[in-house]
């Protein structure tokens, strides 16, 4: 059995560790309180001593392929962007989550149907907590689902600031508050790495997983460095000024939206500089792992492209366009969202081929060295 000391050589050294919290969440559960996250959201020893060296951090980290049959299968997986069982663009019906919303507030929409319908307690999910930082979150209100809704650089549902030079995606993390409350019935979004960890915690059954009643996941072009170092390079490539930003997200491009009304596009290419390290070995771009997959690409503005993959996904998706989504009303509805499949499948080849050829040259780096 590996333990800990294994994760690190393994995934950690080489710069594979995508810092979703799992391994440490998973302990801290079961009460070995063995591992924690530095100040750089890296996992790391907190009491050696307290390590029964169980080997499950390291079985179910998404870099680690002992649990990658097992956990396909539970979602029934198919090649090559995961099961698809409906594609739509669609948007909330309701003015103050489309407001506040990135892209169509669908999110947010089916959270707040959930909730409604007693189907949840809650969503793990971030808030904001100033301009360009967001922390864990459990919400258990419909104010604080509202909250969460909308994010100021829209690769997930948002971001914590772990230092000044790293911001990760974590909400996670927050898995810690779903223990201590005891709630049960959750709603969890995140992005493709977190969502897999989940799933490999389902597969073996672990606390606190159990709770995660629906993961929804979201497209995700990578995670990003956003300090101020890297807002500066990025305000001279695009010309802006940042008191001028109403609202940052991805699509293809990047996408600045100003409040005077200008639109500013950036291909990613141009992102490289803040693009984390990890992120260039991930495989996953459309959340394949997920209940529902949500992201703006594909969509025009104002609309989110949405993949139901389980059965239980594509029922939430039915009952909420009955109420609380608008499918997209176009004449060419269907050619929209076999455009938008398209397009997505495209994103997802691209990012599985450049994975791989990354993950040759770092191996032949290591041998060379």
């Amino acid at each position: 059995m590996k333990t800990f000391e294994d994760l690190v050589k393994e995934v950690q050294k080489p710069g594979l560790c995508h810092r979703c919290g799992g391994c440490v969440t998973f302990c801290s559960a079961v009460n070995y309180g063995a591992l924690e996250l530095d100040d750089n959201g890296r996992p790391r020893y907190k009491d050696v001593t307290r390590c029964i060296e169980c080997g499950i951090c390291h079985a179910i980290c998404p870099e680690i392929d002992d649990l990658t049959d097992e956990t396909r299968q539970n979602v029934d997986w198919k090649p090559p962007i995961g099961r698809i069982l409906e594609l739509t663009v669609a948007r909330a019906t309701d003015p103050q989550v489309h407001r506040q919303a990135t892209d169509g507030g669908v999110v947010t929409g089916l959270i707040l149907k959930l909730f409604d319908d007693n189907l949840i307690d809650g969503a793990i999910v971030t808030r904001p907590t100033g301009r360009f930082r967001r922390e864990p979150h459990l919400a258990l209100t419909r104010d604080e689902i509202i909250n969460a809704a909308g994010f100021f650089f829209d690769t997930s549902h948002g971001m914590k600031n772990y230092s000044d030079q790293y911001l990760t995606y974590s909400t996670i993390e927050a898995f810690g508050a779903v223990i201590k409350k005891g709630v049960k019935r959750l709603v969890f979004v995140g992005t493709p790495c977190q969502i897999e960890t989940v799933r490999r915690m389902q597969a073996l059954c672990l606390v606190p997983s159990e709770t995660i009643k629906y993961c929804f996941g979201l497209f995700c072009s990578g995670n990003f460095v956003f300090a101020e170092k890297q807002r500066k390079q990025l305000s001279a490539i695009g010309g802006f000024d940042w008191e001028n930003v109403k609202k940052i997200n991805i699509k293809e491009d990047l996408m600045i939206h100003l409040k005077d009304g200008k639109n500013i596009r950036i291909i990613l290419d141009e992102l490289e500089f803040m693009k984390r390290f990890a992120c260039y070995f991930c495989r996953d771009y459309a959340a394949e792992m997920a209940d529902i997959s949500f992201g703006g690409v594909g969509a025009e503005d104002g609309w989110t492209s949405v993949i139901a993959r389980t059965t239980i996904g594509k029922s939430i998706l039915t009952d909420a366009k009955k109420s609380v989504l608008e499918a997209c009303n176009y004449d060419n509805a269907a050619s929209t969202a076999k455009k938008a499949l398209k397009l997505v499948t495209k994103l997802s080849a691209r990012k599985k081929k450049a994975a791989s050829a990354n993950r040759k040259a770092l191996e032949a780096h290591a041998k060379n060295k």
